[in-house]
């Protein structure tokens, strides 16, 4: 059966990325140089990933380090967090950049808030107690 397994997004700086994601409880679960084709692999996910679940997948272009065009095809990445509010005052006192606040998604219920990594990516927090 087929399976989910990473989104891979181009990244300026992978240390700066790290620090971004592990605000979101993220961390880094395996790391691959390759000399030859100048470039790092991160895979980032939350704990040891014994879930299965999605990965995301940094992918540092040595010497890129002016950065890519996000384009207008990518929408964002969605992490589901306990407390939004929290989580986006945790963000912030790391120095993250908040793009919406925490509150009710528009016609719903649901706590919902968006950040930006520092690539600007965007990531929905989906608050799910």
């Amino acid at each position: 059966m087929p399976s989910f397994l990473h989104t891979m997004v181009r990244v300026r700086n992978i240390e700066c990325s790290l620090a971004f994601y592990s605000t979101l409880g993220m961390r880094e679960l395996r790391r691959r140089d390759v000399p030859e084709g100048k470039y790092t692999l991160v895979f980032i996910g939350f704990a040891e990933n014994a879930a299965g679940q999605a990965e995301i997948e940094l992918t540092y272009n040595w010497g890129q380090d002016d950065g890519y065009d996000v384009g207008s095809g990518f929408g964002h990445f969605a992490v589901g967090v306990p407390d939004v509010a929290a989580t986006v005052e945790h963000i912030r006192a790391g120095g993250g950049k908040v793009v919406r606040e925490a509150g009710p998604v528009q016609f719903g219920t649901r706590v919902i808030a968006f950040v930006e990594d520092p690539d600007g990516y965007r990531v929905e927090l989906i608050e799910q107690p």
